[in-house]
């Protein structure tokens, strides 16, 4: 099966690099050949287009910053969109907007191809080792038909329905973890000024009911003070602002949300939008004069998990 995958930056090289370290066949194409070029020297081919791509893949990959560059990608002259037939796949990786995946979806079928939205989440340090978790919305025939491809990329793949389901449950996913990295720097800020150390802090929220996947990774970094989580500040305010879309598409009274998004483009207009999103925290150092700093945390996160095939996790189901 020949892989195609367009967008290697911080997420997408290291989801394309488990394809190559599992023995597939893989053209790559970003809008910088030198993003790619390790990814090449072990073996990936580059292509000049994504029509190109897209005639000489069984799938296509993409996994892009925003919505309007996955649209352009592939819509525009020369994109995936002229090179699907009968047959190829088209796996959107992106986190993205469901009606946009649905719009570009319902042009790719009407080609004889699948669509799939298959958003990841965990993190690059998971996505490096392929244990990163991906959500995958469509056809469950479709699904099924590429669960031995995503296998290789991710530990737990879920199918959450409908086409469009899995980039809404990762947008609300982002929410989640956007909040957490904000309350986990007020916590922690407020046992610093009440004289604990921040170290004894870190493992008191890490065994209690205070824990979060958050706290785990990107507290580490900010406690050392590197804040490299591989996310940018710009795509943190994206992800927010989807969910806080979504919020006001249903009429849902968002109350944290409408916060959450304030205060991480303050972040943003005060960091810049290539700062890591951890240094949303900096804020509260900035603002209390004081840092938040304990030795013995690392400046990068590595995982510490082996690489293991990916299984399908299911739904819990009522009794019968």
């Amino acid at each position: 099966m020949n892989i195609g995958f367009i967008g290697v930056g911080n997420v997408g090289a290291k989801l394309a690099g488990s394809l190559l370290r599992n023995g597939y066949d893989l053209w790559v194409r970003d809008v910088d050949i030198d993003a790619a070029q390790a990814l090449i020297d072990r073996g990936a081919v580059w292509v000049d287009s994504g029509k190109q791509m897209a005639e000489t893949c069984d799938v296509v990959i993409t996994c892009l910053p925003s919505p309007a560059v996955s649209a352009q990608v592939m819509e525009e002259a020369g994109g995936v969109l002229e090179g699907m037939g009968p047959g190829k796949i088209w796996l959107e990786m992106s986190s993205t907007d469901a009606d946009e995946i649905r719009r570009i979806g319902a042009r790719v079928e009407e080609q004889g191809a699948i669509a799939l939205d298959c958003p990841v989440s965990g993190g690059c340090h998971r996505a490096a080792t392929g244990n990163i978790a991906i959500f995958v919305g469509g056809r469950r025939g479709a699904f099924e038909k590429v669960l031995p491809l995503l296998t290789t990329i991710g530990r737990n793949l879920l199918h959450t329905g409908e086409l469009g389901s899995a980039s809404i449950l990762k947008v609300a996913t982002n929410y989640l973890a956007g909040v957490q990295l904000i309350s986990t720097g007020e916590a922690f800020m407020v046992a610093k000024k009440a004289g604990i150390d921040l170290a004894v802090a870190y493992e008191a929220i890490r065994i209690s009911s205070g824990n979060s996947f958050v706290h785990e990774t990107e507290g580490q970094l900010i406690l050392n003070g590197s804040y490299n989580i591989n996310f940018t500040m710009d795509h943190e305010v994206k992800d927010l602002t989807l969910f806080d879309d979504l919020g006001k598409k249903y009429g849902v009274p968002l109350e944290m949300s409408p916060l959450a998004v304030q205060i991480m483009r303050d972040g943003l207009a005060r960091y810049g939008p290539r700062a890591w999103s951890s240094m949303v925290v900096k804020r509260l150092e900035d603002a209390c004069h004081e840092d938040l700093r304990a030795p013995g945390f690392p400046e990068q996160l590595v995982d510490a998990e082996p690489e293991a095939p990916g299984t399908e996790i299911k739904p819990r189901q009522a009794d019968r």
